[in-house]
């Protein structure tokens, strides 16, 4: 190793993950960066996943009771030598160049404790869902401030540290839910500085369909960040940007405007005048829709937008409306 080179522990978790972690371990392997170790952490797989990394990895743990990718990733960190902690995704390909962006990212910016991509705009799975799911990713991390409050896990590094100090990742966290956010907050409020580099991208390899995401939006993503935001509050960026939360209120007034409209008939223009404010807001989001996969996918992907916003501001309000009622709340730890 060239001794002016920063060691970067590469920590990949993963949990019945065969039909990506090969194509992971490849990418990462081909990494342009000499100076790196790969650390896979099963956590607990019945699908041959330990056996399918061993040719990759410098180290597998293997779990035998599923624990979680909190506790996977922290194990992993126990585990590595690395002054930079680079945690990815068991379903995600990272480029050639991935690992050499993540240590100049550290060496240009010493200040920068994380840091954080976003998937490409080209996501593996040709689906509806799976693409529209991974594009508005993507445009939402692209369009994000640089200066992040939160972190993400899919691809992201925090110095050794600074991550021990922190804590580490929450370990209640027993599904693949809001671990990294968590962290981010954390991070931040020990006054850290979090980058998002736009230009470190990696492609998203899972498949997701109609139940499947709105499973996890829901279970794995509002409910526990409604429950994380009842304590921290929200960020100003991402996903609660004002217009994202205009367009939230939008779409629950959009739904009640529907259900009313037989018995108010002056509730259809309220329809009408809640769709061309929703479409204003997110002008943006639907033109990059609109250039990236055309006209077609754009008029499947609005609708659906707006049953996201629906389903994702309800749950919201309902939690949060539970949450004012059940005190006192548990601890973070």
């Amino acid at each position: 190793m060239p001794a002016n080179r920063t060691l970067v522990s590469i920590i990949v978790p993963a949990h019945n993950a065969k039909d990506y972690v090969t194509a992971c371990l490849q990418a990462l392997r081909r990494s342009d960066y000499p100076s790196f170790e790969l650390i896979v952490v099963d956590d607990a797989s019945s699908d041959g996943t330990a056996a399918l990394a061993r040719p990759w990895a410098d180290t597998v743990v293997v779990l035998e009771n599923r624990a979680g990718p909190a506790r996977a990733r922290n194990l992993g960190v126990q585990k590595s030598r690395g002054q930079v902690l680079f945690f990815v995704d068991a379903d995600v390909r990272v480029a050639a160049d991935t690992v050499s962006k993540v240590a100049a990212a550290f060496q240009e910016d010493k200040e920068a404790a994380a840091i954080f991509g976003s998937y490409d705009a080209a996501p593996a799975a040709a689906n509806f869902f799976s693409q529209y799911k991974n594009l508005h990713h993507y445009f939402v991390h692209q369009h994000a401030s640089v200066q992040a409050k939160t972190f993400w896990a899919g691809c992201g590094a925090v110095r050794r540290d600074v991550f021990l100090k922190a804590g580490g990742f929450l370990e209640k966290y027993l599904n693949p839910e809001i671990e990294d956010v968590a962290l981010g907050y954390d991070l931040a409020a020990g006054g850290n500085k979090i980058k998002l580099v736009k230009d470190i991208q990696v492609t998203h390899l899972k498949k997701w369909g109609f139940i499947s995401l709105i499973r996890s939006d829901i279970l794995h993503r509002t409910i526990p960040w409604t429950r994380l935001a009842a304590k921290r509050g929200l960020p100003y960026d991402l996903n609660f940007k004002l217009s994202d939360r205009l367009s939230g209120a939008f779409s629950l007034l959009l739904f009640l405007s529907v259900i009313f409209a037989w018995c108010f008939p002056f509730l259809a223009f309220m329809f009408f005048a809640l769709s061309g404010g929703l479409v204003y807001l997110n002008r943006d989001l639907y033109a990059f829709f609109l250039r990236t996969k055309g006209f077609f996918f754009t008029v499947r992907a609005i609708p659906f937008h707006w049953f996201y916003l629906f389903y994702s501001s309800f749950v919201f309000a309902c939690c949060i409306t539970f949450l004012s009622i059940r005190r006192p709340h548990e601890p973070d730890r």
